[in-house]
């Protein structure tokens, strides 16, 4: 484990190549699995504030779930998650070309909203918690992102610089120079 305060990160990090290949896995991260991805507040309130505009890239069958439920739901912990349609696939998808993509990326790409899509989804496969005071920066591993380890190795892209937008977006610029540079030292 590595600790750059406010993050305690997974050696996953220095090690893991990654590179999502959506013509391989067609965006199956927002379709499978037993929960919605994590939403902050913030989020949620914003989701609330411009859902009309996001509406219009959705299906319609998430439109109906947002209209049943509201912009988020609750996951078996009790945190805040997207809904789910029928229990499977992200209430704020739509698909092209056989892809599931996101509505509210596409909005906001469409500058139609001011936000990216949730930022746990933006930091995917990378998973926070919180552990004490700092957070705890996990790889999770999922047999759908297979084909994003091999293309990673093949194209030689960690998993850090892979999601080096994301990781700025939560942490700073200058904390992820840091990283850099630590994990730099530690290969």
């Amino acid at each position: 484990m590595i600790l750059l305060p406010p993050a305690l990160i997974s050696d996953d990090l220095k090690e893991l190549f990654f590179c999502c290949d959506m013509g391989k896995c067609k965006g199956a991260c927002c379709v499978e699995g037993d929960a919605g991805a994590p939403l902050e507040e913030e989020e949620i309130s914003l989701l609330d504030d411009y859902i009309a505009e996001v509406k219009p890239f959705m299906t319609p069958e998430g439109i109906e779930e947002i209209d049943r439920l509201g912009v988020f739901d609750y996951d078996a912990e009790g945190k805040f998650v997207t809904p789910l349609i029928e229990g499977m696939e992200c209430a704020y998808i739509f698909f092209k070309e056989g892809i599931a993509r996101c509505a509210i990326e596409e909005a906001y790409q469409q500058k139609k909203i001011p936000f990216p899509k949730p930022l746990s989804c933006h930091l995917y496969p990378l998973r926070i918690s919180r552990m004490g005071k700092e957070d705890a920066v996990n790889y999770h591993k999922w047999y759908i992102c297979d084909k994003a380890l091999e293309k990673g190795q093949r194209e030689k892209i960690y998993l850090y610089e892979y999601l080096k937008d994301a990781l700025i977006r939560k942490y700073g610029e200058t904390w992820y120079r840091e990283l850099v540079r630590l994990l730099s030292q530690l290969k």
